[in-house]
């Protein structure tokens, strides 16, 4: 990552982990109650915001997770390049 940490940064990587805490708590619930449809619904619609919130901002300040970037493309390794998780 060569451009500095901005706003933009941290309100994405804050809506990002709202998300992830949205579909733990919902992962949960469901293990308890498999066949409620409503929380399947739920579980999937911010499965699906998740992701389209992670393809952008992981093409621009990195993975979010080391080893969920492909590396086919690349020649050096993408986790080591942006900000460590306790830098921001």
């Amino acid at each position: 990552m060569n451009e500095p940490l901005t706003s933009h940064f941290y309100n994405s990587l804050h809506e990002i982990q709202s998300i992830d805490f949205v579909l733990n708590e919902l992962h949960l619930y469901l293990d308890t109650h498999p066949a409620d449809a409503s929380a399947l619904a739920q579980f999937e619609q911010f499965l699906r915001r998740r992701h389209a919130l992670v393809e952008p901002f992981e093409k621009k300040y990195g993975p979010l997770i080391a080893g969920t970037t492909d590396t086919t493309t690349r020649t050096s390794w993408p986790w080591a390049e942006g900000p460590w998780p306790w830098q921001v």
